[in-house]
């Protein structure tokens, strides 16, 4: 996270003075006035992520589209080479937007080499919280770019709606037994529980 010159001087025990001049002299990496007159001071960690160093994540949800699969990480590929990025990965994936355990894009998420991840439309990333991994990416520094911010199709929005019920129904009737299994676990203390008065 950036921080203020005040911060930096605390951080490196140095006065305000000094931490000024440094900026002044440009001996600060990435040091800048924002709109409100205030240096701003980028934390270490950022500077070090390239952004320009990219991964593409590309999505279906379905083994059906799976050449859609290939063709959509053929577009990103091309539209990261037009804007001159270097790509590190290309992840491709079948699974739902819905689903939160994709492995290839967990451990993508893990991995530190890239700076900017680049998605078709914001569901191929998630189909819900799409602010929150956009935030947790950012406070690393790094970014998330959708080269095409239109709606995707409808088709598969009824494939994820049908795959979000069939979640919350399996775990239904997953608390009802639960709730079944408590109950006689609770029966049998009680039951012990008279035996031994």
């Amino acid at each position: 996270m950036p921080m203020k010159l005040s911060d930096y001087a605390k951080k490196y025990g140095i006065t305000y003075k000094t931490a000024w001049n440094r900026f002044k002299a440009g001996k600060i990496k990435g040091a800048y006035k924002d709109e409100t007159g205030h240096i701003v001071v980028p934390d270490e960690k950022e500077l070090l992520i390239d952004k320009n160093k990219v991964a593409i994540y590309a999505r279906v949800s379905s083994n059906e589209n799976k050449s859609n699969l290939e063709k959509q990480a053929e577009r990103l590929k091309e539209y990261a080479i037009a804007k001159g990025y270097q790509i590190v990965h290309i992840v491709k994936e079948v699974g739902s937007g819905v689903n939160d355990n994709r492995p290839k894009l967990l451990k993508l998420l893990q991995k530190d080499d890239w700076g900017t991840l680049i998605v078709e439309h914001k569901d191929r990333l998630t189909r819900f919280g799409f602010n929150y991994i956009k935030t947790l990416i950012e406070k690393e520094g790094r970014q998330i770019e959708v080269v095409n911010l239109a709606e995707d199709n409808k088709a598969e929005l009824i494939e994820d709606l049908i795959a979000v019920i069939y979640s919350f129904s399996a775990r239904m009737y997953g608390l009802r037994r639960r709730k079944r299994k408590t109950e006689k676990i609770i029966k049998c203390l009680k039951q012990e529980l008279e035996d031994a008065n």
